[in-house]
């Protein structure tokens, strides 16, 4: 199915924070929320500078009833017009079954998200409503200025980003075209045989992962491959593959694992994207039609998130 681009929100209308998967650190997501300037009037969900649970899991920000309340909330708020997550972690697909799809089709809005917030564009893509796979709250404080300014563009203007100046080494030839399905890798795995699986037929694929190792990434693709799930993209680009070694791993271990792997199903692919956890993560906004040109060595997103 294809899903629609949600209504552009204003600069000084509200974006809502939530946090439902990670616990948060409030000094950190206070500084990075703050590099939005007053782009935004901001909502931020009551568990986020509440105490936590003391008998909750290390992992979680709060109980999954409280996360999938608080992102309904958000959901149903008419005056908040998009969503941008706190953090990752884990947790998000223990409550994507509580989540109000029916509240997101009917008012619209971007979920803006990466890492575990895959399994949420995913969701918000079976409900019929693309998101944004982009920085979070606590990772906004340590990226340069031009990230945070894309993804207030691509929040704000309804255009489309065009072709990315990334420097891309390629592995193989020719042109392909398809929406750009961005994620990481753990999660492209996991949601396989979910409601909400990642939508990869006639993709461009874009990958990135952390402090998986690279038998840990093998695992993932080779999951892929069997399920059939790694033949049906287009393409391939990946993105960074961060502390993704061991010891005694050569350098690019990781990396060279994912093309191992997507060369034995025969699947074209370019490193190199500016997107994940590593010192850049350039706002993509997920299912936009784009174009990979391996011959020219660009990517080019020929939509824009909203509208």
């Amino acid at each position: 199915m294809s899903a629609i681009r949600p209504p552009r929100i204003e600069r000084g209308q509200t974006l809502g924070i939530v946090a439902p998967a990670g616990p948060v650190n409030v000094d950190r997501l206070r500084h990075g929320l703050g590099r939005l300037g007053d782009a935004f009037r901001l909502k931020i969900a009551p568990s986020l500078l509440g105490d936590r649970a003391p008998d909750l899991p290390s992992y979680l920000s709060a109980t999954d009833a409280v996360r999938a309340d608080e992102f309904n909330a958000m959901l149903r708020d008419r005056d908040v017009r998009a969503i941008l997550l706190a953090r990752g972690g884990y947790g998000i697909t223990r409550i994507l079954p509580r989540l109000d799809a029916d509240a997101l089709r009917a008012d619209p809005k971007p979920i803006v998200g990466f890492s575990d917030a895959t399994a949420l564009l995913a969701w918000a893509w079976a409900a019929g409503v693309r998101g944004i796979h982009g920085p979070m709250g606590v990772q906004m404080g340590t990226l340069p200025d031009s990230d945070i300014a894309a993804l207030v563009t691509m929040l704000t203007e309804a255009r489309a980003p065009g072709v990315r100046p990334w420097s891309l080494a390629v592995h193989g030839k020719g042109r392909y075209r398809g929406p750009l399905v961005s994620g990481n890798l753990t999660l492209f795995s996991l949601m396989v045989g979910t409601p909400w699986p990642l939508p990869l037929r006639g993709a461009i694929a874009l990958i990135e992962e952390v402090r998986e190792r690279p038998y840990e990434i093998d695992r993932y693709l080779t999951h892929l491959a069997l399920t059939g799930e790694l033949a049906k993209p287009a393409a391939v680009v990946l993105g960074d593959f961060t502390q993704c070694a061991e010891k005694d791993d050569p350098p690019g271990a990781a990396v060279a694992t994912v093309l191992e792997r997507l060369h034995a199903t025969g699947t074209p692919a370019a490193v190199g994207a500016p997107v994940g956890h590593g010192d850049r993560n350039e706002p993509l906004p997920f299912g936009a039609d784009s174009v990979l040109d391996l011959d020219a060595r660009t990517l080019e997103i020929l939509e824009p998130a909203v509208q």
